[in-house]
């Protein structure tokens, strides 16, 4: 009974628009709203991160109150009687998104974000059909120097979302307005170029922009090209979390996997060779795997600490350069995939590696950024990825060159490096690279598969930013760390400084979910918010269902793992292997000037 009235005690009840609706106590206003399905327009508000209060898109009336208050950070408590709709609130946010509207770019028809632009929608839902206010329109320069992203500061309308992101979930803080009034810009410290700032290219600043403020740099152009050369030969290859969510740049619901499609519609846009990354993810676990039980069994340096993300890499080599030995010098699947087509797949072709125009479809705008790592390339003069196209591109892509996606026949990927395992599937949803690496380190270790019921660690999924976890295998206990979001990473790595950890293998990812939530993965439709979790489990659970309907499940048992190890590579961490799928790090100072001395 006692615990029953505690509940009751917790409630509130609002009244808003004359409809009563009970909430928890300490519910702002806007929560409030929602539970009475009622929508308050807002633009600065994210429910991930803090609330900012600035852009009053959300003002509503509050009896008693002098004031209109932000509706986003304003706390309901009991009793309150709120109105959201009232003449004097629908006319003042309709002023400021005119205002914001006359201090906007006229390019709706050719920007990136037309017909999925948080203003374009608040305007069209508040009928403003006309600019009204006439005068001075701020004007910046588009900053283009990165290899990952572009910034046009003129379509920014100061939300502050991106700087939150960066600051709060990322821990990066590469962001920051400055200025006051007309003045106020968001930035770089000291207005820098992308190319010389801490900016690790991962995107989330896109993927929670409400407008085009963010984008990721274009390689449609460079990949159309090359598919129109007659004498290149374009191979491509589709990173797991691609699958997961390209039916949503088509009108399909999240939690479906689109494999058989996604190759299908790369062979209809004339790419020669379809070749899948999940391979060289069953390969990176091979590699990492082999790694980890080798520190293990010689005594460090531990904890094993992942390097498939290149968020994460910049972001080390940035922030924590006296950790870079702890990191795995296993290259990525994507960079591994690109140094096996241009030297394995081309000497059995036969075929001159500079005539291969290698392209990865990714839902990562790091990856833009790692395939320009010159450390990664095959050499000064052939690159072992030419050209990254992030989820959004490909779906471009294949509406500019007529594909109907959703008619398409399920096909599969070309030999040899095509076939994949379901460990290599789970590589996109946060500690999927975990579980893949327990299932074949256990082999290595002990020379037999885990059992058929233990396959599977629920203890590393979920959505949690740092989640815990021990494994027993045999006699030894080992303690495990999954992170995403680069903030989650700081809390882990600075317990290892302090001495504090006995982790052994820590799994990082930087954008939230892992590579499900990358910021190149499809921007949020109508109604819907970027990083919504539910979403995001949709699109893991994809991934995990793959996984349980594969014949083979870990990446030991892929039997073209097994052919290149026997033709080719010898085995995991042979010479030829380290020479072609590990690579190094090296400190980076604040303006990303490489020193060569400082190589690890």
């Amino acid at each position: 009974m006692a615990q029953n009235a505690a509940q009751e005690n917790d409630q509130i009840t609002v009244t808003i628009n004359g409809f009563e609706v009970t909430v928890p106590e300490g519910s702002t206003i806007m929560e409030a709203a929602d539970a009475a399905s009622i929508h308050i327009p807002r633009l600065c508000y994210h429910p991930k991160l803090s609330l900012q209060g600035s852009c009053r898109v959300c003002v509503v009336e509050v009896e008693g109150q002098r004031n209109l208050v932000a509706s986003c950070c304003f706390p309901a408590v009991d009793g309150m009687v709120v109105r959201t709709n009232t003449p004097e609130v629908l006319r003042l946010r309709r002023d400021i998104v005119e205002l914001l509207i006359d201090n906007h770019p006229e390019d709706c028809n050719t920007c990136e974000r037309d017909g999925n632009c948080e203003l374009q929608r608040l305007a069209r839902d508040m009928g403003i059909r006309e600019r009204l206010f006439a005068g001075e329109r701020k004007r910046y320069e588009k900053d283009d120097t990165g290899p990952a992203l572009v910034r046009d500061p003129e379509k920014c309308v100061l939300c502050g979302r991106c700087v939150r992101v960066c600051g709060e979930v990322q821990d990066a803080a590469c962001l920051s307005q400055v200025h006051r009034g007309f003045d106020t810009v968001v930035m770089p410290a000291h207005n820098a170029p992308f190319s010389e700032t801490v900016c690790t290219g991962c995107g989330q600043c896109v993927s929670v922009c409400p407008t085009a403020a963010f984008v990721e740099r274009d390689s449609t152009r460079e990949f159309l090209d090359a598919l129109a050369d007659p004498d290149t030969i374009v191979v491509s290859q589709l990173a797991p979390a691609v699958r997961a969510a390209i039916g949503e740049c088509f009108g399909f619901e999240p939690g479906q996997a689109w494999e058989g499609k996604s190759f299908a519609a790369q062979r209809r846009l004339g790419v020669d060779v379809v070749f899948d990354t999940q391979f060289a993810a069953d390969l990176t676990i091979m590699e990492e795997g082999a790694e980890f039980v080798q520190r293990i069994q010689n005594g460090g340096p531990l904890p094993n600490i992942t390097s498939c993300c290149p968020g994460w890499i910049k972001y080390a080599e940035h922030f924590h350069p006296d950790m870079l030995g702890y990191l795995s010098t296993a290259k990525s699947p994507m960079s591994m995939q690109g140094s096996l087509i241009k030297t394995y797949w081309a000497e059995r072709q036969e075929i001159d590696p500079k005539r291969i125009f290698s392209v990865a479809i990714m839902p990562c705008t790091a990856k833009k950024f790692e395939a320009t790592r010159e450390e990664l390339f095959i050499d000064d003069q052939v690159r072992a990825i030419d050209c990254v196209l992030t989820t959004r591109e490909f779906a471009w892509v294949l509406k500019h060159m007529g594909i109907d996606f959703a008619s398409l026949p399920e096909e599969e990927p070309d030999s040899p490096l095509g076939e994949s395992t379901g460990a290599a599937a789970i590589f996109g949803a946060t500690g999927g690279v975990t579980e893949a690496a327990l299932r074949t380190a256990y082999w290595l270790i002990f020379g037999e598969d885990l059992p058929a019921d233990a396959i599977e660690f629920y203890e590393t999924r979920g959505l949690q930013g740092l989640r815990r976890a021990e494994v027993r295998f045999g006699d030894q206990l080992l303690h495990l760390a999954v992170a995403h979001g680069l903030a989650s990473a700081n809390r882990v790595l600075d317990e290892i400084r302090a001495g504090n950890s006995e982790l052994h293998f820590i799994e990082v990812m930087a954008c939230p979910g892992g590579c499900i939530g990358g910021g190149g993965q499809p921007y949020a439709g109508e109604g819907e918010l970027p990083l919504d979790e539910v979403k995001l489990q949709k699109r893991a659970q994809a991934l995990y269902d793959l996984d349980a309907h594969r014949p083979e499940r870990c990446s030991h048992h892929n039997p073209d793992i097994q052919r290149i190890y026997d033709e080719y590579l010898g085995r995991p961490m042979s010479h030829r292997a380290h020479n072609l799928l590990h690579t190094y790090y090296y400190p980076r100072v604040p303006l990303g000037i490489r020193p060569q001395e400082a190589q690890v």
